[in-house]
């Protein structure tokens, strides 16, 4: 059997609000929305998705999974964050084995990073 990554599902309290931070804060798009508790977002071939969960919520000591996404230039992402008032976990462009990321929240507490690959 292989294995093979096919959706990243990100639970959410309240999905108003995610889609608000997910497309105006981080650009996404929304792709599909699947009635009122469930949308996918444009990314790539690799489905983002967005899921109410009536009781989702997380903090740094139980959310086991970071998004990471990719930048080009990790100087002007981290000043596009501020302006949006992220909550940053590494809000300094910080080196890392495959080049540079930093770290934040989403507004429940899910972590999410960028990278800058070298």
């Amino acid at each position: 059997m292989k294995n093979q990554v096919c959706v990243i599902s990100i639970y959410v309290p309240n999905l108003e609000k995610a889609i608000d931070f997910y497309t105006t804060t981080l650009g996404f798009e929304v792709n599909k929305q699947y009635g009122p508790k469930i949308v996918t977002l444009v990314h790539g071939d690799l489905p983002l998705v967005l899921e109410e969960k009536e009781h989702a919520t997380f903090n740094e000591s139980n959310s086991g999974v970071v998004l990471g996404l990719r930048t080009e230039d990790i100087e002007e992402t981290v000043k596009a964050l501020k302006e949006k008032e992220v909550d940053f976990i590494v809000g300094e462009p910080t080196n890392c084995p495959p080049g540079k990321y930093i770290s934040f929240k989403d507004p429940f507490g899910n972590i999410l990073e960028y990278i800058q690959f070298d």
